[in-house]
């Protein structure tokens, strides 16, 4: 992340309502050279506002480099318990106090030994899987993951999620507003499964979507308001300052301030509060994919303005106890 450093200093803010208690629900570390975002930075980040606690999301990082190919996902976890186990003179933030692991669900019941493998490595911090099935038809859209259409509709796949439901264990995706259906469909063949929908569902702005903001902001509505009616449904806030979002925060001499973040997204915020409410909706930093676009505290500051309007056990919510409820987070030392 060194290339962004300059940038992103051009604008800074004080924290809004430093008191506030924050829960960030999605973020990742890794170590990619010019792209790094250790856990130093994460909580040099968090501390500024009152970033109490996090839940880690796989991001294809650390895999084992041999061993059986359906467990190689499990070196991720591994590390990462390895890099929480080293001693910080300051531990106000409980980073990765949840965390989400990888495992293909097309393996069906063998899914059963990677979540075995990932719960013996992190024991109860442990919470459940992501699983991408992020794909568009036009090449432009690029993808870090394998997928393909329609994942979501194979039975494979679906008992795969079973699985997670058996063992009270979530099920993150992460795809594009288009396959919000496939989403619907899997909520009503995994009722027992709790879905977290990453990035607001996954809106485009780039490729052949760039310039129908509002075409795709419809579609994307309507597959949102058709998942109201799964109680097992809840949905991530956040993600639109990646690069495939369209913002085109990156593009701009001088970054965005959390007013122009804010008004960016209020109706997206809007849409997911109307259709889920404030206590299936929850924050969350996707960082550092999103620092593409801002800064943490920048960020931080945008969610505190989307949810001024909110009422105190709503801003509540959605700030925090979503994701400590969702993820089974525990009480945490450091909270005050």
């Amino acid at each position: 992340m060194q290339q962004w450093e300059h940038w992103l200093g051009l604008h800074t803010e004080e924290p809004l309502l430093p008191e506030l208690p924050l829960v960030d629900a999605h973020h990742h570390l890794w170590d990619r050279g010019g792209h790094t975002y250790l856990l130093p930075q994460f909580r040099q980040d968090a501390q500024r506002h009152k970033v109490e606690a996090s839940v880690y999301v796989e991001c294809l990082s650390g895999y084992r480099d041999s061993g059986p190919e359906h467990l190689r996902c499990v070196g991720e976890t591994e590390i990462l318990m390895g890099v929480l186990s080293q001693p910080f003179a300051d531990h106000a933030v409980d980073v990765a106090i949840g965390i989400v692991g990888r495992a293909d669900l097309a393996l069906g019941a063998v899914v059963d030994m990677v979540l075995n493998a990932h719960v013996e490595a992190a024991g109860t911090r442990f919470k459940g899987i992501r699983y991408v099935t992020a794909w568009d038809a036009d090449p432009s859209i690029h993808g870090a993951y394998p997928t393909h259409a329609r994942m979501l509709a194979e039975p494979a796949v679906q008992a795969g999620a079973q699985r997670l439901g058996a063992r009270g264990m979530t099920l993150d995706l992460w795809c594009y507003f288009h396959q919000l259906g496939d989403v619907s469909a899997l909520a009503r063949a995994c009722p027992g499964v709790t879905i977290v929908l990453d990035h607001f569902g996954g809106p485009i702005g780039t490729g052949p979507y760039a310039g129908h903001r509002a075409e795709v902001f419809q579609r994307w509505r309507q597959g949102v308001q058709a998942l109201r009616v799964f109680p097992n449904v809840c949905i991530k806030l956040g993600g639109l300052a990646m690069v495939v979002a369209g913002f085109g925060w990156r593009e701009r001499a001088v970054p965005p301030s959390s007013i122009d973040l804010a008004q960016a997204w209020q109706p997206y915020v809007d849409g997911c509060l109307e259709s889920f409410g404030a206590d299936r909706c929850m924050f969350e930093s996707n960082f550092p994919v999103d620092r593409t676009g801002c800064s943490y505290g920048v960020l931080w500051n945008a969610f505190k303005r989307l949810a001024q309007a909110l009422s105190q056990t709503e801003r509540d919510a959605v700030c925090a106890g979503t994701a400590r409820r969702v993820y089974r987070l525990p009480r945490w030392e450091n909270a005050g």
